[in-house]
């Protein structure tokens, strides 16, 4: 029976991942980044990710207050910031979050606050959605180990 259950787990985790390329959540980078765990870091990829959204909430923060300013004109700060986003994410296959950084890095470097504000909304909404779906596939990938057998290490943040 343990069995049976990772596999109909193993089936949720890919119609989910199926779903989220579908819908260009995801793109191929993602697969690749899944493509180096293995029996030697069965965490990899969330390890990673959790990285990711650890350093994301620090950069949506910084966004946000830039553009809060009464006086706000720093917009080569802001793509500073726009620049880590769209890297860090592009290299977990983040693909939309990663479309929408571009838009308002375009915003930005036609110094259009209004355009930027929206942007920041977007991006907050996409990356709030990202994030709750890959913790999602996570906790499918997780409970699929425990039914086969497997044993991940604790994680300690």
């Amino acid at each position: 029976m343990l069995g049976l259950g990772a596999d109909l787990l193993w089936a949720d985790m890919n119609r989910l991942l199926a779903f989220l390329f579908h819908q260009g959540v995801l793109d191929e980078q993602f697969l690749q980044l899944q493509q180096l765990q293995d029996h030697t870091s069965p965490n990899f990829v969330s390890e990673v990710v959790n990285i990711y959204f650890h350093e994301s909430e620090k950069l949506l923060t910084n966004l946000r207050s830039l553009l809060m300013e009464r006086e706000f004109s720093d917009y080569k700060k802001m793509e500073i910031h726009l620049n880590q986003f769209i890297g860090s994410s592009s290299s977990i296959g983040a693909k939309r979050v990663t479309s929408i950084c571009i838009a308002f890095r375009a915003a930005s470097e036609q110094d259009n606050r209004a355009g930027c504000l929206r942007a920041l909304e977007m991006l907050e909404h996409e990356y709030c959605y990202l994030k709750n779906k890959l913790h999602e596939l996570f906790q499918i990938e997780q409970q699929r180990a425990l039914a086969a057998g497997v044993r991940y290490p604790v994680q300690h943040q």
